[in-house]
């Protein structure tokens, strides 16, 4: 279980949750293909990466353009002579309001970059992947199950759909050299959370995703880690997994907090 030598790229990876995969591959060994939409945050953490002699390269990507998706995979295979490893992980939020709240220019956006993106990637990489070998992961996250979720539902149903992508998917490759999985980080403290757009319709209930993030938080550098330690399995056991950091004792605690902080009423009925 290494990635050393491996080419693994990251989308949206400059900073948050695709940052932390990126330095936790460089750790393994890993020679790691960064993206994002933003040029110069590409040019920074290329730099950052590379500073500890890592092979780390990069170029910008919109997920939501196909041509770039498959420009990306060029420039990394060009780079690096081949891709072991794709993670699409680009991604964005609506924010915490209800859907009449949201304009129709924030929902396209929303399915474009969190699903379209995802499938771009998908088209792009598998190919290459069923005829060389290599392991592509879609980062589901909040509502991949399916269940409701209140005040998030555009961001929450691309995550069940991107669920549903990753088995399919996964179904379509048996027999090939191409593994597909899914990874839930769980909820991680970055400017996700931290400058999530609220509803003053929600006022009442806007703090309950401060407790939420106490008692299923996840470290972002662990939630990195935890991704690697899924993308470095060979041969990969679970072709269609869907892999949870939110499980066993972690899942066990949160719930504990939760329900104490729902008797206690810190958390309000209704969000």
């Amino acid at each position: 279980m290494t990635l050393a030598g491996k080419v693994v790229v990251v989308t949206g990876s400059t900073r948050g949750i695709g940052r932390a995969i990126a330095q936790g591959a460089v750790a393994e060994g890993a020679r790691v293909y960064v993206s994002s939409r933003t040029p110069e945050a590409v040019e920074a953490t290329v730099a950052d990466l590379a500073a500890s002699g890592a092979q780390v390269a990069g170029s910008a990507c919109d997920v939501a353009e196909a041509a770039q998706v498959e420009a990306l995979r060029d420039r990394a295979i060009a780079r690096f002579g081949t891709i072991d490893a794709w993670v699409n992980n680009a991604g964005i939020s609506e924010g915490y309001r209800p859907l009449d709240e949201l304009g129709y220019d924030e929902l396209r956006e929303i399915v474009s970059i969190n699903l379209l993106g995802h499938m771009y990637g998908a088209r792009a990489i598998l190919p290459h992947f069923r005829e060389h070998g290599g392991v592509l992961m879609n980062m589901a996250g909040r509502g991949y199950r399916g269940e409701a979720t209140p005040h998030t539902a555009a961001y929450t149903a691309t995550k069940a759909a991107i669920a549903s992508l990753t088995r399919s998917l996964a179904a379509e490759s048996v027999g090939s050299n191409a593994t597909v999985v899914g990874f839930v980080p769980g909820m991680v403290a970055t400017d996700f959370y931290r400058d999530i757009k609220s509803s003053a319709r929600l006022a009442a209930t806007a703090e309950n995703w401060r407790y939420a993030l106490d008692a299923f938080g996840v470290p972002l550098d662990e939630a990195g880690r935890g991704a690697v330690r899924v993308l470095a399995m060979e041969p990969h056991p679970k072709n269609g997994e869907i892999y949870s950091m939110l499980k066993g004792m972690r899942l066990a605690r949160g719930i504990a907090k939760i329900t104490y902080y729902r008797a206690s009423g810190k958390i309000r009925p209704g969000g």
